[in-house]
């Protein structure tokens, strides 16, 4: 018996219910979940919802539009949010620079470098021993790693003086010498 009247309009409503797309997701961003349900039947709708930790609603939308259209307008919608966050996010902060950066180095500073890079243990952990000392002489650790050549230290092992081969190899010529002159500076650090 072939369907009409009310029994293909029942008929047509059952299947376009089990073809109606829908799409649910969820992201945490901070302290707040936002949550997204798209469906098309047949118009494309979004949802947005937005809630804090104390399940306080600090966000919501809704979104209407034809299904077809659905593609180039989330394209525009992504360009437009990624560009307004931009202009409202605060500008990232300058990193702060130790109190001492760019300021020249003295005898008693080095001193200080040596005594404490020598007084370490072999077996310290080298950047956590490096990190501590420039925290401490208010230096970035780089700087801290570099100028311990220059003052009669292996800047790889924790406590141990810098070797004459390992000097040659890193370049060492003295105290802020560098590649100047014919014959490097006798390291500050040897007696006689």
């Amino acid at each position: 018996m072939p369907l009409a009247g009310p029994e293909l309009s029942d008929l047509v409503r059952s299947v376009i219910a089990m073809t109606t797309a829908t799409y649910e997701s969820a992201v945490r961003i901070g302290s707040t979940e936002y949550r997204l349900l798209a469906t098309a039947d047949p118009d494309l709708v979004v949802r947005l919802s937005g809630s804090d930790l104390s399940g306080a609603l600090v966000a919501e939308g809704e979104l209407r539009l034809p299904a077809e259209a659905g593609s180039a307008v989330g394209k525009v919608l992504g360009q437009v949010l990624d560009a307004m966050a931009k202009l409202g996010a605060p500008r990232p902060a300058a990193r702060s620079r130790p109190a001492n950066a760019n300021q020249p180095w003295t005898a008693d500073l080095d001193d200080d470098l040596r005594t404490a890079w020598l007084a370490a243990e072999p077996d310290a952990p080298t950047a956590d021993l490096i990190r501590g000392i420039a925290l401490r002489m208010e230096r970035s650790p780089t700087s801290i790693r570099s100028r311990l050549a220059r003052v009669g230290c292996d800047p790889d092992v924790p406590g141990r003086p810098l070797s004459s081969e390992a000097a040659a190899v890193l370049g060492v010529r003295g105290r802020d010498q560098g590649g100047l002159g014919d014959k490097p500076d006798p390291p500050r650090w040897e007696e006689g």
